[in-house]
């Protein structure tokens, strides 16, 4: 079978595609087509060498893919020949608290992604694709859907009233947007892009502030709450924009770290103290939350935002484009065929 191999920390240049024998599902386990797979900033990092430096190559990578179930190995029960489903980010984390053995499960890293034309995984990393969903769109959905399911419902029950602040147009972005809508919040949207915040207001969004015209956005985001602050930051910046969510956020209001795009660095935790703000960590989702968010996917007919779809031949080019951040919404690349 054809798959994708990490040479080297080397960026996009250092994927090669190559053949290698496909692998008969043991007891337990499910072999996977995959008909797409979907691009998280991680996977850039990945390729870099800035996520893992220690991390020993080659690597088959990708966390993210969606397809058809094609063999069952002894004692399978959940599945059965073509059924179409997602595999969940992290295999081992069916359900409960994130602890570090269900994290080390993490495809694309330690464990075989899915950029591969098969894969096998347990039967209990598996979840059925929502029917209002393409194969590209499902493919959206293991890292970057329930990030933001985690952050907007799991970690802080959004409420109708509520106002959440998502920073940026990448995926997780658009759908804590969208999850945010769904669960009867107002939403307030960032970028540096006036075209992009267009597209954030058509899809849901109920005010948009550009950080490149108004680099005082925080300023912005209070005054659109009347002064009082937003209740829920959903914040992948990390350093660099931590200190205005900290002014942004409402006292005794939640920012979710979800992403570091700024990078690592400092910042005052003062106000984290005197504001009593709640600042909560969170690393995708169990199998679990991730059947849980499914159903509000078809309850609410929810369409994740694909950016463009590469031929599985193009997995370079799809990198590129995702590094260079002129993407709204997902980066998809197709199964082989």
């Amino acid at each position: 079978m054809k798959a994708y191999r990490l040479n080297a920390f080397e960026g996009p240049k250092a994927l090669e595609m190559v053949d290698t024998p496909a692998r008969a599902p043991g007891p337990g386990e499910v072999a996977v087509r995959i008909r797409a797979a979907s691009l998280n900033f991680r996977d850039l990092m990945m390729a870099r060498g800035v996520y893992n430096p220690r991390l020993k190559l080659p690597i088959q990578p990708v966390s993210d893919g969606a397809g058809e179930v094609v063999g069952l190995g002894p004692g399978v029960q959940r599945f059965k020949i073509g059924d179409r489903v997602a595999i969940n980010f992290m295999p081992g984390w069916v359900e409960g608290e994130l602890d570090d053995d269900k994290a080390r499960s993490a495809l694309g890293g330690e464990a075989a992604g899915v950029l591969a034309e098969q894969v096998v995984v347990p039967e209990s990393a598996l979840v059925s694709i929502p029917g209002n969903l393409s194969f590209e769109e499902a493919a959206t959905l293991p890292c970057a859907a329930l990030t933001a399911w985690h952050a907007v419902i799991e970690c802080t029950r959004t409420r109708p009233g509520d106002v959440v602040l998502v920073q940026g147009t990448g995926g997780v972005s658009l759908f804590a947007l969208q999850f945010a809508k769904a669960a009867g919040a107002t939403v307030i949207a960032t970028s540096g892009s006036d075209e992009k915040l267009k597209r954030a207001l058509e899809l849901g969004a109920d005010h948009g502030v550009n950080y490149r015209t108004n680099p005082d956005w925080d300023k912005a985001a209070r005054e659109h709450t009347g002064g009082r602050g937003v209740d829920l930051i959903v914040e992948v910046g990390g350093a660099g924009t931590l200190p205005r969510s900290l002014k942004a956020v409402r006292t005794a209001g939640t920012i979710v770290l979800i992403g570091v795009l700024t990078g690592a660095g400092e910042f005052n935790p003062i106000p984290i103290l005197m504001r009593s703000v709640k600042v909560q960590g969170v690393f995708v989702g169990s199998r679990a939350m991730f059947e849980s968010m499914n159903k509000c996917v078809s309850a609410h007919a929810i369409k994740p935002v694909v950016d463009r779809v590469f031929a599985f031949e193009q997995a370079q080019a799809a990198y590129e484009h995702l590094a260079s951040q002129a993407h709204f919404g997902k980066v998809v690349i197709r199964g082989c065929t």
